[in-house]
């Protein structure tokens, strides 16, 4: 559209989601879906009102951040590190299963090798941004839910991190040995850096000037983008530098507070990620990939659960919390969209292949959203009973 601006294009997302919202409120459906659908109806492969969607794409990642961020401050550290260790195990087996029932179903409708090896990376990962937005934070007894949600999905993520690194590299032509090193040793650097600073600057700090409502909030915010951007410099995602620097203040009083008072900053970021995700899906390619996306979305909602409830199981989980965790990690992630798109730039995969990844993720997020607002308590469900913020 001519004089696109982002004033225009925010008054067209948020007033439309504001309708699609209220009609899905009334219908009782989640609000994920009303994002998304609105996305894909502004967007360049629907009537086009919105077509530059790359800056807002990067706006929306925000969101992600501050996902992360408050999730952190709701977890203490010693409990997430116990977590982390259970979790390896699953994290590890379940990923080798998941990319196997990929690549294999890729293989069956005709794919190259190297497009099935994508496609089976790709349905490796669940939704870090779907499985924490629909996770009660404040509810006591979904601690432990919690915990292991988001250590599973930690795990997910430095297997990504280091996915992209080999595609990085690939598209730079430099397969650098140094770039997996100090991935490796970049963790562990990240955590210490944030434990001194969080000690010896950020708490006394806060603790001389917490009168000041507006500068808490406002050191909140530097702290948590400032150890997210510190994270993508160390060759981390921005998501993990975030989480940290949450779980760094986690055990101090002001956490609860600055949780409280970023939570709106946050949903206006979220919205703009899931309408980017509907926008950036092409419609005039879905005809030739509709068959096997249904199939694969149906196997990956199928097979993850049944997957993480058999390896919880083996960690001494109940049946009851492990198809919980299961139904609520049974999508693929938002890293499956970036590696679809990184590999395309670099011709690693063809546009049909990326479309496949595409629609599957956009399935799976809209029918995973359903089973879990629907049948667990979550932030935004549409019955009063299972609604937990």
């Amino acid at each position: 559209m001519e004089h696109e601006t982002i004033a225009f294009s925010f008054f067209l997302i948020f007033s439309g989601a504001a309708v699609l919202a209220s009609i899905a409120l009334y219908t009782r459906q989640p609000l994920l879906v009303a994002y998304i659908a609105l996305g894909a109806i502004l967007g360049p492969f629907g009537f086009g009102f919105i077509t530059n969607t790359d800056l807002l794409t990067d706006i929306s990642k925000i969101g992600i951040i501050f996902l992360l961020f408050l999730l952190g401050l709701d977890m203490q550290p010693k409990n997430m590190l116990l977590m982390l260790r259970k979790a390896t195990f699953v994290a590890i087996i379940s990923s080798v299963i998941f990319a196997g029932i990929g690549f294999g179903l890729a293989s069956l409708f005709g794919f190259s090798h190297m497009e099935c090896i994508v496609i089976g990376i790709a349905m490796m990962f669940s939704s870090t941004i779907i499985g924490i937005k629909l996770l009660p934070t404040t509810v006591l007894h979904h601690r432990h839910t919690g915990e292991l949600v988001v250590g599973l999905l930690l795990l997910q993520d430095l297997i990504a991190i280091f996915v992209l690194l080999v595609l990085y590299a690939n598209e730079t032509g430099e397969a650098s040995v140094s770039q997996y090193l100090l991935a490796i040793i970049s963790l562990p650097v990240l955590i210490g850096v944030a434990i001194v600073f969080v000690k010896y600057v950020l708490l006394p700090l806060i603790h001389r000037f917490d009168r000041f409502q507006e500068y808490i909030f406002l050191i909140a915010i530097g702290w948590c983008l400032g150890l997210a951007e510190l994270a993508e410099v160390m060759g981390l995602s921005s998501e993990i530098g975030a989480f940290i620097a949450g779980i760094a203040v986690a055990t101090s009083p002001i956490a609860q507070f600055i949780a409280i008072s970023l939570k709106p900053l946050r949903d206006f970021f979220l919205i703009l990620f899931f309408f980017s995700i509907g926008a950036g899906f092409n419609l005039g390619l879905l005809g030739e990939v509709i068959i096997p996306a249904v199939l694969l979305a149906g196997l990956v909602m199928v097979v993850k659960p049944v997957t993480f409830r058999l390896l919880l199981a083996r960690i001494s989980e109940s049946n009851t919390l492990a198809w919980e965790i299961g139904f609520r990690l049974g999508q693929i992630s938002e890293f499956s969209l970036l590696i679809a798109y990184i590999a395309t730039s670099i011709a690693l995969i063809g546009e049909r292949a990326s479309v496949l990844i595409q629609a599957t993720a956009i399935l799976t997020f809209l029918a995973s959203s359903y089973l879990v607002v629907f049948r667990y308590p979550t932030p935004i469900a549409v019955s009063d009973e299972l609604r937990r913020d």
